[in-house]
């Protein structure tokens, strides 16, 4: 099972707040409530993951019911808005069945502390949520996890024959009207007043969490071909995004909001382990064996080749950076066994070379996945023990570490979708939600706050990003709420009030 440990400075502050003054309208509860120039009584909601209430690396009850489409309906039924009916899960453990087939894991929680520090892990339990139960009937949040941009327009996304093969999605299946239909022509059927859509953050966050060992599909324009941790062609991704809302206006719905991506690379999944965890304390007195036998050979040789600043002798003194495998860099294995034989012998040089022959120390515009934290430190299967340690004499693999390379990819092409939705949104006259700024906000030293509680994107302790590290705590939720009530009521002059967002559930403890 997972386990993530969170060190006890962060436990700490888990409890803290501050009085920091507000970045919210404080009025959430006073004011006369109007729909201004949309009409709320039919609305759907259309997206991925972080509109399905999806969390703790799961979907699950309580986090379907702080979804942020559901808390914005919540508000909507203030200024006429009628039900909001989510497909529900079977229990709050999350996971899906397939016959008795677990194929989804149950979500993360809080298991115990040890050493002052909280573990984490899966619930243990078996799901008990089958995909081939169908939800009929009304239905408002359209939400799967795991889509793409294009998956939202592809007819048979829906069909269970598909699952295994990866064609189809486990979460549409359970309330497709057929094994052909789409998912925007499931939500046209439903004859929407009114919607949101917030698509394209899996675009790029696959690659992203994959560590990048997908390809930049830029300039293929055929997502047939794509594969799962692939990065979307932007234009294949406004396209996908045109197609669903002029689906929408044909269906006879116009008035709608829609979300930016935000930098992904932003979010605690690449941002809590530091590119630099190996402190002096922590490689005690192998620090020294280290630098003698294996950095500083090969920073002689490597600086032979001109790549001298590939590896640097580890420091006494400040903390250092890991040892990873970078696929960008040329390759000098060859030219490493050849130095290294005289003194190394043939077959020690030749592992050598191919071990490190694209091997370097990571800098600051690197990012270590969250999930890496676990692996570094432990031993590397196959490989001589003298050279085993991942991160440490054993470099880090591709899918360990996002590099600067690779988060540059992905920046470029959140910077193109952003702009491509901008564009639509001006197109088709919808409200607009900058969802990459609030990020930003949040990413910030002072971060947010609500009520003199403060929030930021850190993991666990800012109070917005569930146990995965990618998706939203209730809390998070609900401030991304009150981003698309504010742009509702800025486009369509209604007067909707913003939630409260401390009355959300955050992290979940024993």
């Amino acid at each position: 099972m997972k386990k993530i440990i969170i060190s006890t400075l962060a436990v700490s502050a888990l409890f803290f707040t501050t009085s920091c003054e507000t970045d919210f309208d404080t009025d959430v509860q006073d004011i006369a409530v109007t729909r201004g120039e949309a009409d709320f009584s039919n609305y759907v909601s259309l997206g991925n993951s972080l509109t399905s209430g999806y969390r703790d690396n799961a979907l699950y009850i309580d986090g379907q019911n702080e979804s942020y489409p559901n808390i914005v309906a919540g508000q909507m039924r203030l200024a006429g808005g009628g039900s909001f009916v989510q497909p529900l899960m079977a229990d709050n453990n999350g996971g899906l069945l397939l016959g008795t087939t677990a194929i989804q894991a149950t979500k993360l929680y809080i298991q115990s502390f040890v050493n002052g520090s909280p573990n984490i892990t899966n619930v243990a339990a078996t799901p008990t949520t089958n995909i081939a139960n169908k939800v009929t009937g009304a239905l408002n949040n359209f939400g799967v996890p795991g889509a793409k941009s294009f998956h939202l327009v592809a007819p048979g996304y829906g069909n269970i024959a598909g699952v295994l093969t990866g064609t189809a999605n486990p979460y549409y299946v359970r309330f497709s009207t057929s094994a052909t239909s789409s998912v925007v022509d499931d939500a046209v059927l439903k004859k929407p007043t009114f919607f949101s859509y917030w698509i394209g953050n899996n675009d790029v966050l696959s690659y992203a969490t994959s560590g990048g060992v997908g390809v930049n599909q830029t300039g293929n324009i055929n997502p047939a071909t794509y594969g799962a941790n692939d990065i979307s062609d932007p234009n294949v991704v406004a396209a996908a995004i045109k197609a669903g809302l002029d689906k929408l206006k044909v269906g006879g719905t116009t008035k709608g909001v829609i979300a930016n991506i935000p930098y992904v690379t932003s979010i605690p999944y690449f941002t809590t382990v530091p590119y630099n965890p190996l402190t002096p304390a922590a490689l005690g007195a192998n620090l020294t064996t280290l630098n003698t036998s294996l950095y500083g050979p090969l920073k002689q040789a490597l600086t032979a080749f001109g790549a001298g600043n590939r590896i640097n002798p580890l420091s006494a003194t400040s903390a250092n950076p890991v040892l990873i495998k970078d696929a960008s860099l040329t390759d000098l294995s060859a030219q490493l066994t050849a130095a290294l034989t005289p003194s190394l012998g043939l077959p020690t040089a030749t592992a050598f070379g191919q071990i490190y022959g694209q091997a370097r120390q990571t800098t600051a515009e690197d990012y270590i996945l969250l999930t890496t934290r676990g692996v570094i430190g432990t031993t590397a299967p196959g490989v001589p023990s003298s050279i085993n340690v991942y991160g440490i004499s054993y470099p880090l693999q591709n899918q360990h570490v996002l590099t600067k390379t690779e988060a540059t990819a992905v920046k470029t092409a959140v910077d193109a979708y952003n702009t491509s939705i901008r564009t639509l949104a001006d197109t088709y006259g919808l409200a607009f939600v900058d969802a990459n700024k609030k990020m930003v906000e949040l990413n910030g030293q002072s971060g947010i706050s609500f009520d003199g509680v403060k929030y930021t994107a850190k993991f666990v302790t800012g109070g917005t990003f569930s146990l995965d590290g990618v998706h939203l705590t209730g809390r998070g939720y609900a401030i991304v709420a009150n981003e698309f009530i504010k742009a509702i009521n800025l486009k369509y002059k209604s007067t909707l009030p913003q939630v409260d967002v401390n009355k959300y559930s955050g992290v979940t403890f024993p």
